[in-house]
């Protein structure tokens, strides 16, 4: 195993912890964090239904942790982790704050933007583009939310 892939999955790890978060607070849980030069700079969770906010995704939200970390509305050299695929509007989040990595665990087929459902990178409209690593700690993600979409489908008041 590289020493890269040890990385990012020890970095997925503490973004799964970031899920746990949000689905404390009653939201999927999805978690994503900002990495640059080696330090987290940002961090996220899931709050668009506390925060009643469409936009409020856990990469979004780490996002704008990082830009204002940072003192600046691009994110060049910047990694995102995010523990699902994300959807087009984080995607697109992404391109327009020139991250460099993105780095997501479990593929989305319904809404997801890098090959779950779709590809944004495929459209020649952007002036940037990203180096995308998916399935980092994918069986791990995964169960993680069908365990919570599990639990809400049987009516349980935990979530």
């Amino acid at each position: 195993m590289s020493l890269s892939l040890v990385h990012d999955q020890s970095l997925m790890h503490h973004a799964l912890g970031l899920a746990q978060r949000a689905e404390a607070e009653g939201e999927v849980p999805v978690g994503a964090l900002v990495v640059h030069e080696g330090n987290i700079v940002g961090e996220g969770w899931n709050r668009n239904i506390g925060l009643q906010d469409p936009s409020a995704h856990a990469e979004i939200m780490a996002l704008r942790a990082a830009g204002e970390r940072l003192g600046n509305h691009r994110l060049p050299g910047c990694t995102l982790y995010v523990t699902l695929e994300p959807c087009g509007m984080c995607v697109g989040a992404c391109i327009h704050a020139r991250v460099e990595r993105l780095v997501f665990g479990a593929s989305d087929p319904k809404t997801g933007a890098l090959g779950g459902h779709y590809d944004m990178r495929e459209l020649a409209l952007h002036n940037h583009d990203f180096e995308v690593q998916g399935g980092v700690l994918e069986q791990e993600c995964a169960r993680q939310l069908k365990a919570f979409f599990r639990q809400r489908r049987s009516g349980g008041t935990d979530t």
